[in-house]
C-alpha cells in the first residue's frame, strides 16, 4: 500500500547517515517518513533537482537581544535571519535585559518567541551567583538548552570569574556546560593597553592568547574534578586547540565562521570595530590553527556567536564600541564557500552544523536526515555564486562584517518540521518556531 505524504522533496542529493547519494524524501506530520524511491500521493512536492539535501542547519550560539535590547535584534529579525540563511534551530544566550537567570526568565522567552520565531528555538540559562544552586533543575525545564558560563567580562551579574564559583556553577546540574573562556583577572590587568591605544588593532593583544588558555586550562582542571562534561565555545587560539585535543574525554569545542574566516591585522584595518568581537579575531597562525581542528575532528561544531550592535554604538571611540557581530544568516554561505575552496568536505560540514551540535547537546529528533526525525531540511545549490549583501541581511542591526564577499554554496530553501518557511531568498507563511526537545527535559518532565 503506498504511503500518503504532506509534502515529497524530489532530486536531491541527500545527505544521510547512509552516505550522500541522491534520494527523494516523504514527509508526514512533520516527520521524515521514507528516503529513498519515495512512491505514494503528497499534498505537494518540491523539484529539488540540481541541489543538495542538508539536515536542518543547527546554530548553537545566538544573542537575539530580547528582552530589553531590542533596537539591536528581536526574535522576529533574529529568526528571520536564519531562515534565510538555512538555519533551522538556534540556541539562545541568556546575557540579555534582565539576563535569563531563574524559571521566570526562561517562560517569558517562550512567550516572547511564541508565534514570532521563524525557526525553532532553545534559551540558555546563564549562571551566576545567585543561582549556582538552583542550576540542576532550571536546566532541566522544557525549552532549556542548558547552562551557559561567562568566565569572562559579560552583562549584569553573568559573570563567574573565580574558581570556586566555578566549581559551585559545575557542580550543580549533569547536563553538558557552555563556556565562555576568557580569564577575567587577565583582563582587568591588560584593560590599561586597549584604553591607552585606543585602537581596534589593540583588541587581540588586550585579550591575548594567554587570555583565552589561562581560561581554558582552569576550566578543564574543575570540570575533570567534578566530573562536569563542557563545551568551550568560539575558540580562538592555537594554544587552546592543541590542550583540547587532550581532553575529548570531558570536553566538546566550538569555532565560528568569524574566526575561520576572518584575519588580523587586515580586518581591523578594513572594517575596524565592526570585526571587534570577543574573543578576538586573530592573526593567521591561530586561523590555521583552527582549520587544522576542524580537520583534525578536534572542533565538533560551527556557531554564529551572532550579536549584533547598531552601526552607530560600533561607531563608538574603542574600547568603548561593543564586542560582536550579525552572524547567523551569514554561516551557511561561508562555510559552503570555505568547501568549495576545499577547506573542508560536505560530511565534515554536515557533522560540524547538525548531526554535531544534536550530539553535543542530546537534542531529541533533530540533526539528521532519517526516517522518524523531524523533517528539518536545508536544500543548497553548491555552485551557485553570491555576493554577501547589507541588503540581503535580515537582522535589525542593518549590517554584516561580509559586505561585499562572493561566495560559492547559496542556500535555496529552509524546511522546518515539513513546512517551507523560506525559498529562493524570501520566506513563506507565517512563524512556525517551536520550543527544542532535549534527551535530558524529556525524561525529567
Amino acid at each position: 500500500m503506498s504511503q500518503k505524504f504532506d509534502l515529497i522533496i524530489r532530486g536531491a542529493v541527500a545527505a544521510t547517515p547512509n552516505g550522500i547519494a541522491p534520494a527523494d524524501i516523504g514527509i508526514a506530520g512533520g516527520r521524515i517518513t521514507a528516503i529513498g524511491q519515495v512512491d505514494g500521493a503528497a499534498a505537494a512536492e518540491f523539484d529539488a533537482r540540481g541541489l543538495h539535501a542538508l539536515p536542518g542547519v543547527i546554530d548553537t550560539q545566538v544573542h537575539f537581544r530580547e528582552p530589553g535590547l531590542t533596537h539591536k535584534e528581536d526574535y522576529g529579525t533574529g529568526t528571520a535571519g536564519a531562515a534565510l540563511g538555512g538555519v533551522t534551530a538556534v540556541f539562545e544566550m541568556p546575557n540579555t535585559n534582565p539576563n535569563t537567570l531563574n524559571a521566570g526568565d526562561l517562560a517569558d522567552k517562550l512567550a516572547r518567541a511564541k508565534g514570532r520565531a521563524w525557526c525553532d528555538m532553545a534559551f540558555f540559562i546563564g549562571a551566576a551567583d545567585e543561582n549556582a544552586e538552583h542550576l540542576g533543575e532550571l536546566e532541566l525545564l522544557p525549552g532549556c538548552c542548558g547552562v551557559k558560563i561567562f568566565m569572562g567580562s559579560s552583562t549584569g551579574s553573568l559573570l563567574v570569574a573565580d574558581d570556586e564559583g566555578l566549581e559551585t556553577v559545575l557542580r550543580h546540574g549533569r547536563r553538558r556546560v557552555a563556556v565562555h573562556a576568557e580569564d577575567e583577572a587577565r583582563l582587568r590587568e591588560r584593560m590599561h593597553l586597549a584604553k591607552e591605544s585606543g585602537d581596534v588593532a589593540t583588541h587581540p593583544v588586550w585579550r591575548d592568547e594567554e587570555t583565552a588558555l589561562r581560561a581554558t586550562q582552569r576550566l578543564l582542571n574543575l570540570a575533570r574534578k567534578v566530573g562536569r562534561r563542557v563545551h568551550v565555545l568560539h575558540v580562538s587560539t592555537a594554544e587552546e586547540m592543541d590542550l583540547l585535543g587532550t581532553a575529548k574525554e570531558i570536553a566538546t569545542v566550538e569555532a565560528t565562521p568569524e574566526h575561520l574566516t576572518l584575519v588580523a591585522p587586515d580586518c581591523y584595518r578594513e572594517i575596524g570595530t565592526l570585526a571587534q568581537m570577543n574573543p578576538p579575531i586573530r592573526d593567521d597562525r591561530h586561523r590555521q590553527a583552527l582549520w587544522r581542528a576542524v580537520r583534525a575532528g578536534i572542533v565538533d561544531c560551527i556557531g554564529s556567536d551572532h550579536a549584533p550592535h547598531t552601526l552607530e554604538e560600533k561607531a563608538r571611540p574603542y574600547p568603548t564600541s561593543p564586542s560582536g557581530m550579525p552572524g547567523v544568516q551569514t554561516l551557511l554561505p561561508l562555510l559552503l564557500d570555505h568547501m568549495a575552496a576545499g577547506r573542508l568536505t560536505l560530511e565534515r560540514l554536515v557533522d560540524l552544523t547538525s548531526a554535531g551540535p544534536a550530539r553535543i547537546y542530546n537534542i531529541s529528533g533533530k540533526g539528521r536526515l532519517a526516517v522518524g526525525y523531524d523533517a528539518d531540511v536545508t536544500l543548497v545549490d553548491l555552485k551557485a555564486k553570491r555576493t554577501i549583501t547589507r541588503e540581503w541581511m535580515a537582522t535589525r542591526s542593518g549590517w554584516t562584517p561580509f559586505e561585499g564577499r562572493d561566495v560559492q554554496g547559496w542556500p535555496k530553501a529552509t524546511i522546518i518540521r515539513g513546512q517551507i518557511v523560506m525559498r529562493e531568498d524570501q520566506l513563506l507563511g507565517k512563524p512556525i518556531g517551536e520550543p527544542i526537545r532535549f534527551g535530558e527535559t524529556l525524561a525529567a518532565n
